[in-house]
């Protein structure tokens, strides 16, 4: 009888050593740009490569829960960027008042600046009320939208586009500036644009917000290990 199995998969390209140096570099130089942007648009073409390569990034059961939702006008943007203010009156708020005045100058939304806006979001109905792998865990679409994001952002730094990650608002004002029905969630409102210069280090670290944690502080083997 004629062999009716299925033929086995071709692999996928392997990297080479200055392929690896390179995703690498791209990894330590991504940057969270905050009120840096200039003003020209992102050309068709470039947008199209960065969209592309969020679209490609992995998700549970295939389901590919993302939609990108471009924002260029003027107007709506000005509403969003009215969501951010009050939103961000009440963040400062909360931190203890020898850090307000850091808190306030470290300029965390470029809405207005950037020619584009970007919102990811996650329909949680693609594919129906049962999905390969979120059986028992139905939050894995919103960390596959995550992971689209992060696509994005680095597709992004290798066209030498900013990106900056805007994550004070209060949902409902948003969501009605989007216009989004019930099942669809807000993963991240993003600004995009070109800058003059990406800063050496993560802008939170030189301007001293926070620095970054050793690796081994990270690590654990095996379980959690409370006084790691």
């Amino acid at each position: 009888m004629p062999d009716t199995a299925p033929a086995a998969p071709a692999s996928a390209r392997r990297f080479t050593p200055e392929d690896r140096d390179t995703i690498h570099d791209l990894i330590r130089n991504r940057r969270d740009v905050r009120d840096e942007f200039r003003p020209d648009p992102i050309p068709d073409d470039v947008l199209r490569r960065i969209l592309d390569a969020a679209h490609h990034a992995p998700s549970v059961g295939f389901m590919q829960p993302w939609n990108f939702i471009l924002i260029r006008d003027l107007e709506r943007r000005r509403a969003v960027h009215r969501v951010f203010e009050a939103a961000n009156a009440e963040a400062e708020a909360m931190f203890p008042e020898g850090i307000r005045s850091t808190y306030r100058g470290l300029k965390l939304e470029g809405i207005l600046k950037a020619p584009l806006n970007i919102a990811v979001t996650c329909d949680r109905d693609r594919c129906g009320p049962v999905v390969l792998g979120r059986t028992h865990n139905p939050e894995m679409d919103l960390y596959s939208s995550v992971c689209a994001v992060q696509n994005l952002w680095l597709a992004a730094r290798a066209e030498n586009v900013g990106v900056g990650w805007v994550s004070i608002y209060n949902e409902p004002d948003l969501r009605r500036i989007l216009a989004l029905p019930d099942h669809v969630a807000i993963v991240a409102y993003l600004c995009v644009g070109f800058v003059d210069d990406f800063y050496p280090a993560p802008e939170l670290a030189l301007k001293g917000w926070r620095q970054r944690l050793p690796l081994d502080a990270v690590v654990m083997d095996e379980i959690w290990q409370e006084d790691h």
